[in-house]
């Protein structure tokens, strides 16, 4: 345990703005733990995860590849951080667990055609250099009728998922940038190999990334809204909760949603399906 904390410690520090910084970090260490509601995303898309064979792309410090190798999925981690490819390792074997990992690119993927039933790319196509490729690339390595699960941010996003500032979004990006460091909460001097400044980043509006994703034959299926319409999603606020209560009572939760989706939420969560 002491010597993953010490691997992770220096990728901790430059987010001490945080005010739950505390609660944020015992998370990071522990990350494996808080990893439910994506396994039980990847559960209700690509069924149980016994012997799946799956790859996590860009797995960061490993939390979703454990939890996940830990319900007895066949997790390939790739990773491009190698000293997050030394977390990953270092948390797998908390558990005794066997985690192939490898340091590579999303841009130039080393596998096989149709190697994968399901690939999980979490927060990750923000910071890649070509988000073109590593979609090519997905859809490459995954075999047909397989599932691709990632999240995308919005670039109309009102809270910034990254800086968590309020409108930062809707100004300039040089603008936006000023205001960041401005507030101390560039990332600057953080260690981090991958893209970082918000005006490097990939955010994309929705319909856009849509389009996007069928070039590269994939279906795309919105995995909130597909909870919404099953019933099984959960607003976590009280107040949220009343309101799609109410706005389900005369018939306008969809309509809601997707206005919400457009023009504020900071990201989109999908599957997209590689059509056969």
């Amino acid at each position: 345990m002491q010597e993953l904390e010490t691997a992770i410690e220096p990728w901790l520090t430059h987010m001490q703005w945080r005010r739950d910084y505390a609660q944020w970090r015992e998370r990071r260490l522990h990350q494996e733990q808080y990893q439910d509601e994506r396994l039980a995303m990847l559960r209700d898309t690509v069924g149980p995860l016994a012997g799946l064979r799956l790859l996590d792309l860009g797995a960061g410090m490993g939390g979703f590849a454990v939890a996940a190798a830990r319900e007895g999925a066949q997790v390939t981690a790739c990773e491009y951080n190698p000293a997050y490819c030394q977390i990953i390792a270092l948390r797998a074997a908390r558990y005794d667990l066997h985690v192939p990992v490898l340091n590579a690119a999303g841009e130039t993927l080393p596998f096989p055609e149709a190697h994968f039933e399901a690939v999980t790319a979490w927060d990750v196509l923000e910071h890649v250099q070509d988000p073109y490729r590593v979609l090519g690339e997905l859809a490459r390595v995954l075999r047909p009728g397989g599932t691709v699960l990632l999240t995308a941010i919005n670039r109309r996003a009102w809270i910034d998922p990254h800086y968590h500032l309020a409108g930062i979004n809707w100004l300039p990006r040089p603008v936006a940038e000023r205001i960041i460091a401005w507030r101390g909460r560039s990332k600057q001097g953080a260690a981090f190999r991958d893209m970082q400044r918000l005006s490097a980043m990939h955010y994309f509006h929705y319909n856009e990334f849509v389009r996007l994703c069928k070039r590269y034959g994939f279906r795309v299926h919105d995995l909130r809204e597909a909870q919404l319409k099953a019933g099984t999603f959960v607003s976590r606020k009280a107040s949220r909760r009343t309101v799609r209560t109410a706005l389900r009572a005369v018939g306008l939760e969809g309509v809601a949603y997707r206005a919400q989706r457009r023009w504020y939420v900071g990201m989109f969560e999908l599957a997209l399906t590689k059509v056969d």
